[in-house]
C-alpha cells in the first residue's frame, strides 16, 4: 500500500475516531477503531455486498482492488443483495459490513430502528417502473383497481409503486399487493400469476427486451438515489475500511465513465442478461453525480417519508424525522480520494 493511501486513511481514521468520543457517531459497544494485531487495518475481515443494482459494486468487486490493497491482513468477503431489502437484512443482522440500498429503502430501515447511516451515494438511476403483460388491457396507473400487483416491500419499486398509487389518488387497499422478490416478481407477471409488477432494472428491462411486458408508468422522480450504507457500531470501529471502500467506489465511478462498454459488459455476465439490456440498463443509470450524501438525498426522502407513514410501513412521523436526522454521514464521501487505490 502507498504512503499516500497510508496517510489518507489515518486522517480519515482520526477525524471519525474524534466524532464518536463527542457523539457524532453512535455505536454502542463498538470498538475505537485500534488496529488488529499484527495488522495496520482496523480488523482482519471486511464484508460488503455487490448487486446488480449496483454497477459500481460491480466493478470493485471485478477489478479486485480492495483485495489488492489489503493483502493477506484483511480477507475480503463479497456477499450478492438480490434487492435493498436483503441489503437491509444483512447490515441489520450484521452479516456485511457495507451494504447498497435505494435511499428509500435506508430511510425505512432507519426508521425502523436499523442503526445505519449512508456514508456515500454510489447513482441516481431510473431503475423502477411499473410493467405489465404485453397486451394487458391495464394501461395506466388508475386501472390497477382491484389487481393483482407485485413488488418487493423494503425496495425502490414499492415506495414507487406507492407513490404512482397516490399520484392517482389510489393507496395499497385498492390493489392485492403481492410482496414477491424482484426476480419471483419477473416470473409471476410473466407467468401470469399476477396482472402488475413493480419492477427494478435489469430484470425490468430484460422482460421489457423479451417483449413479455411493457411499461405502463415511470417516473424519474419517484426513484431514490442509491446509498452505500454501514452500520454506526463499524463506522466507529473501522473508520479505515470505511474510508478505503468508499475510495474504492469513487476509482469505480472514474472507471465506469470512462469505459461504460466494459462497465455494461461486467453487469452482463453477472446478471446474466443480453449485452444490449446492460447497455440501456446503464444509460438509464447516472453515474457522474455528487457522492456526498446530504441535503439533496434528504429532499427526497422527505417527500416518500410521509407515505411510509401512510402505508402503515413506520409508525409515526417522528420516527421519521429522526431518521433523516441521523441518517447521512459525509465524514468518508467528502473525503473520498480514488488515487489513493493503487
Amino acid at each position: 500500500m502507498s504512503t499516500r493511501t497510508r496517510l489518507t486513511l489515518l486522517t480519515a481514521t482520526v477525524a471519525v475516531s474524534a466524532m464518536a468520543m463527542t457523539g457524532c457517531v453512535a455505536g454502542e459497544g463498538a470498538s475505537t477503531g485500534t488496529p488488529a494485531e499484527g495488522s495496520e487495518w482496523s480488523d482482519t475481515t471486511l464484508t460488503l455486498d455487490f448487486a446488480t443494482y449496483n454497477p459500481l459494486s460491480l466493478i470493485i468487486k471485478d477489478q479486485g482492488w480492495l483485495e489488492a490493497e489489503l493483502g493477506d491482513d484483511v480477507t475480503v468477503e463479497w456477499v450478492q443483495s438480490a434487492g435493498s431489502n436483503k441489503a437491509n437484512e444483512a447490515l441489520r443482522a450484521g452479516a456485511i459490513d457495507v451494504g447498497s440500498t435505494a435511499g428509500s429503502a435506508a430511510l425505512l430501515a432507519r426508521s425502523n430502528g436499523s442503526p445505519i447511516q449512508a456514508i456515500s451515494i454510489y447513482t441516481q438511476p431510473n431503475w423502477a417502473a411499473i410493467a405489465v403483460p404485453t397486451g394487458s388491457d391495464i394501461t395506466e396507473v388508475a386501472d390497477l383497481v382491484g389487481r393483482t400487483v407485485a413488488a418487493t416491500k423494503g425496495t425502490d419499486p414499492y415506495f414507487f409503486l406507492l407513490q404512482a398509487l397516490a399520484e392517482a389518488g389510489l393507496s395499497l387497499s385498492d390493489i392485492s399487493l403481492q410482496n414477491l422478490q424482484h426476480a419471483d416478481g419477473k416470473t409471476a407477471l410473466e407467468t401470469g400469476a399476477v396482472d402488475a409488477w413493480s419492477g427494478l432494472d435489469p430484470l425490468l428491462s430484460t422482460s421489457v427486451y423479451n417483449g413479455a411486458a411493457e411499461i405502463i408508468y415511470d417516473n424519474v422522480d419517484f426513484n431514490s438515489y442509491g446509498f452505500l450504507n454501514a452500520t454506526e457500531e463499524f463506522i466507529a470501529a473501522n473508520p479505515d475500511l470505511a474510508q478505503l471502500v468508499v475510495n474504492a467506489y469513487e476509482k469505480a465511478r472514474a472507471w465506469a465513465l470512462e469505459n461504460p462498454e466494459e462497465t455494461a459488459a461486467i453487469l452482463a455476465e453477472v446478471a446474466g442478461i443480453d449485452i444490449a439490456i446492460a447497455e440501456a440498463t446503464i444509460a438509464r443509470t447516472v453515474i457522474d453525480i455528487d457522492n456526498v450524501p446530504g441535503q439533496t438525498q434528504r429532499d427526497v426522502l422527505a417527500i416518500i417519508g410521509p407515505i411510509f407513514v401512510e402505508s402503515g410501513d413506520v409508525p409515526n412521523q417522528q420516527l421519521i424525522d429522526d431518521a433523516l436526522d441521523a441518517l447521512f454521514n459525509d465524514t468518508f464521501a467528502v473525503a473520498a480520494d480514488p488515487d489513493a487505490i493503487g
